[in-house]
């Protein structure tokens, strides 16, 4: 069974979609509603080794219904999704949420 993910960081970029599935991801645009885009240091050496930046955005519920997080959505397999729990950094949860296309979309978040 498939799922969709949604990116609004490095997730959506090519490198990191050759890197971690092997090829490259098609993806929609979408929004995140109710959501905004806060900086966070990452800190983790694994993370970090990877060639990333040490400051990531995460995506924090907010209370501005106004507040939203434009991005790109990805249909993806369940292995794919393993693979991309095993990319983030591991203050970074994955949820649930609905996408203003309405569709359900794993996010990861901190």
């Amino acid at each position: 069974m498939n799922a969709y993910l949604f990116s609004y960081g490095t997730l959506q970029t090519e490198k990191v979609h050759l890197e971690l599935f092997g090829r490259i991801l098609q993806g929609r645009r979408d929004v995140l509603k109710g959501y905004r885009a806060v900086p966070i240091e990452i800190t983790e050496s694994a993370f970090l080794a990877k060639g990333e930046q040490n400051y990531q955005l995460t995506a924090v519920l907010s209370n501005d219904k106004n507040d939203a997080i434009t991005g790109t959505v990805f249909e993806i397999s369940e292995e794919d999704l393993l693979l991309a729990d095993e990319y983030e950094p591991i203050n970074y949860n994955r949820s649930k949420v609905i996408l203003a296309s309405g569709k359900e979309a794993w996010v990861y978040k901190k």
